[in-house]
């Protein structure tokens, strides 16, 4: 039986079916690198008053200062009028701002246009996202990535794809799968499928199109096994590493060899050193090459993290208020931005042979046939996970 061609490979929306759209939070201030940072906003923000308050906050049509709008589920942020907000700040909390960028955001469903709360209803512990990259043509890059915290979707370039969750409800229970489909390929593989594989499968063989990800499926066992090892790391690597820090091995490990300043203001890459230089002083060695010209949607990885900490920002505004000089934190957090890229380029190689040879694929046709797709409409839409009081607006309390 011949492979599954391209346009034949089922669309990941098909497989994973509900999908939230990207976050717009319509104002850049409530998120950044730096969590110490988030709260001096905030404290500024709750200390102006009248003219000043509102210019502050940035309004748009979907928020202003009298807006009244119900707490972002899971988190006890207040629910009356910004106008009138004199509170302390909620605690910031972690969130992927686009590719391998981990940022901190005020999680308060005032500050933002469109937060998605149902993305918030369902994140934490056994979460798991698999996030739709912006489709370039010709561009390199993954064409899904994966995170355990709750992904903006920002894309660094091209249409911004969508958000899947991997379980439609908390607690990691009732995957996102099409209904039918891990009971349809633990048939055809001859061993149990389960929603994580799927995943790692995924991030394998996902390639990017104009339609949408599109995953071809094997139906060769052996070939699947190794895809979802694969795939396995791929996810580790992108949850770095679970607690468990990733590493290259001794001698290729990224160290910094001179300080870097104290505010750096430019990033360059010397190919036959391996030297990363920070600024004009700043030296980080050795760096592969692979790390430094790793791109998603077309977008260098490693000047885009560095570009987001280091752009000015327009005098008098929220956004403004930052670090003074370079954290210590974000030093590490780039020695590890590195290794993760590094690492990811290494299986680069392995992951191309693999995807060249699927062998005899499953696809839409007989999934079609085998009743697994076209997916109900239910299954595109949230479940209804709630048991529980959300607080609304002007702390009214309502059971959806």
């Amino acid at each position: 039986m011949p492979g599954v061609t391209h346009d034949e490979a089922p669309l990941l929306a098909d497989l994973m079916p509900w999908s939230v759209a990207p976050l717009r939070p319509g104002r850049g201030w409530p998120m950044g690198p730096d969590a110490a940072s988030l709260k001096a906003r905030w404290d500024t923000f709750v200390r102006s008053r009248g003219p000043d308050r509102e210019a502050l906050f940035r309004p748009t049509r979907a928020r202003t200062l009298h807006t009244a709008v119900a707490q972002l589920p899971g988190h006890p942020g207040g629910t009356g009028r910004l106008a009138k907000e004199t509170g302390p700040c909620p605690e910031p909390v972690r969130v992927l701002h686009g590719p391998f960028d981990e940022q901190w955001l005020i999680p308060d469903h005032r500050l933002l246009d469109v937060a998605r709360p149902e993305l918030w209803r369902v994140a934490g512990e056994g979460q798991l996202f698999a996030v739709e990259q912006g489709y370039v043509p010709g561009a390199a890059g993954p064409a899904v990535l994966a995170s355990g915290v709750l992904p903006d979707g920002r894309s660094p370039a091209g249409r911004p794809g969508r958000i899947r969750p991997l379980f439609r409800r908390p607690g990691g229970l009732e995957p996102n799968v099409a209904p039918g489909l891990l009971a349809q390929l633990s048939d055809v593989l001859g061993r149990e499928v389960a929603a994580r594989d799927l995943l790692a499968w995924v991030l394998v063989a996902g390639t990017g199109s104009a339609a949408g990800c599109r995953v071809p499926l094997t139906r060769d066992a052996g070939v699947w096994a190794r895809g979802v090892e694969l795939g396995q790391r791929l996810l580790w690597l992108q949850l770095r590493g679970n607690g468990e820090r990733p590493k290259l091995p001794g001698g290729r490990r990224p160290y910094v060899r001179a300080p870097l300043p104290a505010r750096p203001a430019a990033l360059s890459y010397d190919t036959e050193d391996e030297v990363l230089r920070v600024g004009d002083e700043g030296v980080i060695s050795p760096v592969p090459r692979e790390a430094w010209e790793y791109e998603v949607s077309g977008v260098r990885v490693v000047e885009r993290w560095f570009a987001l900490r280091t752009e000015a920002a327009e005098a008098g505004t929220l956004a403004a208020i930052r670090p003074g000089m370079w954290p210590r934190a974000w030093t590490s957090e780039l020695l590890e931005l590195i290794t993760v890229l590094a690492l990811m380029a290494e299986l680069a190689p392995a992951q191309g042979e693999l995807t060249d040879s699927l062998g005899p694929g499953i696809t839409g046709d007989e999934l079609r046939g085998a009743g697994v797709l076209p997916v109900p409409d239910t299954a595109r839409r949230p479940a209804s996970v709630l048991d529980h009081h959300e607080e609304g607006p002007d702390g009214q309390f309502a059971l959806l």
